[in-house]
């Protein structure tokens, strides 16, 4: 079945009921806003919108962590697979939430430590969050020696 939402960034969709991810605890911040779609980035770029059906001013820009890196294995735990009524063998897939400077877009920074888990099949996802050991903003692009130089500089000042 075919349903309507509105969003502020994208206006009126058409969303399919089949394309509604639930997160039955919300987003850390959001615990009312529950229901979102996935939605394509414009460009080629592998990033994504995670639209609320709920709160229309609300999205977010994720992108699934094993492109940023390659060694990034989490611990899913009883509890979680539990809340997406998942098991091991299941196929679970994950994103990362970004950050984007408005002022400065390439020092956009991604949430290692809240990831998204997603079950593909129940629809059902869940926000996990990590230990200490994974930064909430890893940056996407290096920093180079004259972004440090003028850090450090803006920090003395």
């Amino acid at each position: 079945m075919i349903m309507q939402c509105s969003s502020s960034r994208f206006g009126t969709l058409d969303i399919d009921d089949d394309n509604v991810l639930t997160f039955p605890s919300g987003l850390l911040g959001f615990p009312e806003s529950r229901r979102y779609v996935i939605l394509d980035h414009d460009t080629e770029a592998p990033f994504k919108w995670l639209q609320s059906l709920d709160e229309p001013a609300l999205a977010f820009v994720i992108i699934d962590p094993d492109l940023l890196l390659a060694d990034y294995h989490i611990e899913v735990s009883g509890d979680a697979l539990a809340e997406v009524q998942g098991s091991e063998a299941d196929e679970l897939s994950t994103a990362v939430i970004l950050t984007i400077p408005s002022d400065d877009p390439g020092r956009m920074t991604a949430n290692l430590r809240g990831p998204l888990l997603m079950h593909r099949r129940t629809r059902l996802c869940k926000q996990l969050v990590l230990s200490d050991e994974f930064p909430t903003r890893h940056p996407l692009f290096p920093v180079t020696a004259s972004d440090s130089t003028q850090c450090l500089a803006q920090a003395q000042s």
